[in-house]
C-alpha cells in the first residue's frame, strides 16, 4: 500500500509539473502557425533579449522534452557571427517549445544553412526559449537585388519602429541622419542589416 502511494504522489507530481510547464510556456506557444501576439517595437524586443546574436543555423531537431515527454521541442544550435547583447559567442543553442503539430514537421521553420539574427529571451527555468516577442525577434538575413544584406521578422518588419523614435530620445541617444529616417519612416518590409544591427547595439547599450 505504501508503494503504490509513493507510485501514485509521483505520478501526480509529474503531472502537477507538466502543467506548470504548460502554462510556462503558453507565451511562447503563441509563436506557433497562426496565433496573434502582442506587437512589440525594436526597443521593446531589445530590451527584453537576453541574447541578440547573428549566425548561422548547425542544426535543428525536434525531439521531445528530457523532462516532459509529452512535449515537443525543437533544438536549435546556431554557429554565432556576431554578438549585438549578450555574452554569446562559439555555438549557441536553445531549445524552443513547439506547440502547433505543423511545427514538429518543419523544425518551426528553422533549418541548416540559414542566416539569422536572433533576439532571444533567457532560458526559463525548465530550459525553454525562444526569439522576444516570438516572429517578431527571429530575422532571416539575405540579399537583395543590389547585393545589400537585408533582414526581415515574422511579421514583414510591420510595426518595428512605432515609437522608437520617442523612446530613443528619452534614453539620450543620437542617431545618424540616416537611422533616424528608418525609425521616422520606414513601415514594413526588410532593413539593411548594418542599419538595424547599429541601432540594436545603441538600444542594447542605453538599456545597460
Amino acid at each position: 500500500g505504501t508503494e503504490m502511494c509513493r507510485k501514485c504522489d509521483s505520478t501526480i507530481m509529474k503531472r502537477f509539473l507538466l502543467l506548470l510547464v504548460m502554462v510556462a510556456c503558453t507565451a511562447t506557444a503563441l509563436a506557433q502557425r497562426g496565433a496573434l501576439t502582442i506587437p512589440r517595437n525594436l526597443d521593446q524586443l531589445t530590451a527584453r533579449a537576453a541574447d541578440i546574436v547573428r549566425g548561422t543555423v548547425i542544426s535543428a531537431r525536434v525531439e521531445k522534452h528530457p523532462e516532459f515527454d509529452s512535449l515537443n521541442t525543437v533544438v536549435v544550435k546556431l554557429q554565432v557571427r556576431e554578438t549585438l547583447k549578450g555574452q554569446a559567442s562559439g555555438v549557441f543553442t536553445f531549445r524552443e517549445y513547439i506547440w502547433d503539430i505543423r511545427d514538429s514537421k518543419d523544425a518551426a521553420g528553422y533549418r541548416k544553412g540559414q542566416d539569422l539574427l536572433l533576439m532571444m529571451i533567457a532560458p526559463s527555468q525548465y530550459g525553454l526559449s525562444s526569439p522576444a516577442g516570438l516572429e517578431q525577434g527571429r530575422f532571416v538575413i539575405s540579399r537583395d537585388k543590389n547585393g545589400r544584406e537585408v533582414a526581415v521578422n515574422g511579421r514583414g518588419n510591420m510595426k518595428l519602429f512605432d515609437g522608437v523614435s520617442a523612446q530613443v530620445a528619452a534614453k539620450g541617444i543620437a542617431l545618424s541622419p540616416r537611422t533616424s529616417s528608418l525609425v521616422q519612416k520606414h513601415l514594413k518590409g526588410p532593413v539593411e542589416l548594418r542599419d538595424l544591427t547599429a541601432l540594436i547595439r545603441e538600444l542594447a547599450q542605453a538599456g545597460q
